[in-house]
This record gives C-alpha cells, structure tokens and sequence, in this order.
C-alpha cells in the first residue's frame, strides 16, 4: 500500500524518556523522603503534586506489577527524576509508536500530531507524513519508567518485590492537555480508509473535552462509509473522563480496544486471566458499559475480539507486541520470523481454546507466546500491538 492518506493516525505524540527503574536508587530516594510502606497502599497518590508523589505512586506500582498513566503537577519533578537514571529519547503517544511499527512493516501512514520539535523530526522516520495543530515547536517530555520482574526496593524491615514487569507513564504536556484539532483534518479524513482516536486521556478540562468531542465528530462526518475507526483507551489523568469521551464517541467507533488494567480499573474488580469463567463475566460487564460492533482486549496471556472476528489482526498484533517486548525497537524481519516460530504459552493455549469453545463464533482469542527474556521492553507493547492490529486492517484491501 502505497498511499499514506488511506490510514489516518490521531490525535497526539509526545517525545518520551524512557528510563528503566534500579533498587539502589530506588532504595536512596526512600530513604531521603522518609516513605513508609503504608503510603503505598492503594498504589500511590492519586494526585502526583512533586517528586515524592511520584516515587511514591511509581512504589505503589511496582508493588504489585501493575501499569498506569498519571498527570504530574510539577514539570520540573519529572525533569528531576529522570535526571536520577540513565534514560533516553524516543517518540510516544500510541498514533505515533503504531505509525513507526506500521512504517516497519512497509506500511505508510499520516499522524495529527499537537506538538512538533526538532528531537521529533530528527526521531520520526524519513518516510513519515504528519501534519500538526501546533503553531509553534514545543516540547513536553513525558516520562516513561520501565520495571522488570523481581525488581526488589527496601523499605526499612520490608521489601517490595515487582511480581511482574511492567511501565508506568507521567506526565505534564500542554500540548496534549489542550489537544487542539487542526482544520485539515476533516479533507484528510475523507480520504481514509482507517482511523486511529488515541490521546484524550491527557486532557483535564471537562469544558475543552466536551467541545473537543463535539469538533472530532463534525470532522468524522467525512470518513466514507467502508472506513474502520479504531478508539484505543488508556489510563485517564481524570478517570472520570474516560465516560464523557465513550457517551461522545462510541456510536462511531467500530473497534473499541484496551488492556487488562484499564479493563479491571472499569470493572472495579481484579480479574484473573486465565479463568474462563471470570473472563466470560468480565466480557459480559465490560460488553455492557461499552457497547461497540467489535471490543479487542489485548493483556499478557492472550487477545481476543468480541465481535468481529477479527483473527488475523488479533496474531498480527499479538506477534509484533511480543517481538517489541523481546527485543525493543531494533527487531529485524528475522525476529519477527522467529518470534513467529516460538511456542504459546500453554495456558494462554488452552485458555483462548476454552473461551472460543463457551462463547462461540462472537469471540476469537489468541494466546501469547512463552516468552522467558532477562531484560524485556515494557515501554510501548499495548501501542505496538495496535500497531500490528492495524497492519491487518489496513492490507485487507491493499
């Protein structure tokens, strides 16, 4: 496919720093702030108002391996921190993590982006086109912290150890905060053939949100009718959000995507993966409160649509995920080749054999891949997924 105006990625990017979190430095930052393990139970504050807030929240996280978004208050606590570790400069947000795997994949696309500046042109592949509703270069770093697997803090008599790896996400952007839609995107959007809707989560005003809402439909009065609309969720700054732009949107998206923790934090309730039985319940309640043609839940153990049938994108994805998670940006065709040829997690197996099996043609679940890797990628899996979900979706036609 060699037209970039058939997919269309939205609405927002970011330059991250992506950093991966250490014990020892961990362990001193305890210590000069006087944390108590008690502070970290829920996983950390809701509001991140300075740099304690944050190793705070990040503890509470590692905690019990869990992921997360949050807006920080204090643009300077994030410069701080990252500051503490090693960490580098990558392009973020999920519209611009999927174009770079679809460009991989041979794939061209166009992003609305917020925010340009030279890091991002000096990051973003040569063969991109986007097109931003900034006025001028800004840059609003945001903070990308990566945990592996048995990451051990102490904490005085009291150790915390990470039971799984996972990324955390802070931020303070403007840009994203603000999301600005720009003009063209209506005579851009005519032309598509996919669409992408990612990046309300960053926004804070309820006002801004309803009147970006009310513009982003007017503008998608244009899609044709044969265009497929992705909306991928993600952890709101405001949670309460997330209803507002579900009320606004959900009659026009034909896919509806998220993970296990966004799917857990709507329900209220932890779920377990592997049970049939508590996933069937969670499908029918989740179902309920988002009522769209095709819902994908994309989590650790396995993928599923239910809906469409949509098996092909359900792999793609879940093979372009895991190749990310074992070998980060620098995979080559080969490990993907390989990864292919990995076996699946037996459990992941006879999980998605068993919910096809109690809930018929309406489900289609993938399992992941037995993945045993010392230093896994965290950063950027649910994104790339998307990514290769929509690779499916944008060849079915090429």
């Amino acid at each position: 496919m060699a037209d970039a105006s058939r997919v269309l990625l939205g609405l927002g990017g970011c330059v991250d720093y992506e950093l991966k979190l250490t014990a020892s430095t961990l362990e001193k930052l305890v210590a000069e702030y006087g944390i108590q393990p008690a502070e970290l139970d829920p996983p950390g504050p809701a509001f991140v108002a300075n740099e304690r807030d944050l190793v705070v929240s990040i503890l509470g996280y590692v905690a019990r391996g869990g992921g997360g978004e949050h807006f920080v208050a204090s643009a300077p606590a994030l410069e701080t921190f990252a500051g503490r570790f090693p960490h580098r400069q990558t392009l973020g947000g999920t519209s611009v993590r999927a174009g770079i795997l679809l460009d991989r994949l041979g794939i061209p696309s166009t992003w609305h982006l917020v925010s340009v500046n030279d890091t991002f042109r000096r990051l973003a592949p040569a063969s991109t086109s986007y097109f931003s509703s900034g006025t001028e270069d800004t840059t609003y770093p945001h903070l990308i912290v990566q945990y592996d697997k048995g990451l051990r803090v102490s904490m005085g008599d009291v150790a915390l150890e990470a039971p799984f790896p996972n990324r955390l996400i802070y931020v303070n952007d403007p840009a994203n905060d603000t999301m600005v839609l720009d003009s063209s995107l209506s005579a851009r959007l005519s032309q598509a053939e996919v669409f992408l809707i990612s990046g309300f989560n960053a926004m804070r005003d309820p006002d801004l949100l309803d009147r970006r809402m009310a513009e982003l439909r007017e503008h998608m009065r244009q899609l044709p009718s044969t265009a497929i609309t992705y909306f991928e969720d993600a952890a709101y700054h405001e949670p309460s959000y997330s209803r507002r732009v579900r009320e606004a949107l959900l009659d026009r998206i034909d896919i509806y995507g998220l993970n296990e923790d966004e799917l857990q934090s709507y329900l209220g309730r932890s779920v377990d993966l592997l049970s049939v039985r508590e996933v069937v319940a969670a499908l029918a309640d989740i179902t309920a409160l988002i009522p769209v043609p095709t819902l994908v839940l994309h989590t650790k153990y396995w993928a599923l649509s239910a809906g469409v049938a949509y098996a092909s994108a359900l792999d793609s994805g879940t093979v372009m995920a895991a190749t990310r998670y074992v070998h980060g940006d620098s995979f080559t065709d080969e490990d993907v080749a390989l990864l292919r040829a990995r076996p699946r997690r037996t459990e992941s197996v006879e999980f998605a054999l068993a919910i096809e099996e109690r809930l018929g043609t309406s489900v289609r679940c993938v399992p992941g891949f037995q993945l045993d890797v010392a230093n896994p990628t965290t950063v950027g899996l649910g994104d790339t997924f998307v990514g290769g979900f929509l690779s499916a979706l944008a060849q079915r036609d090429a």
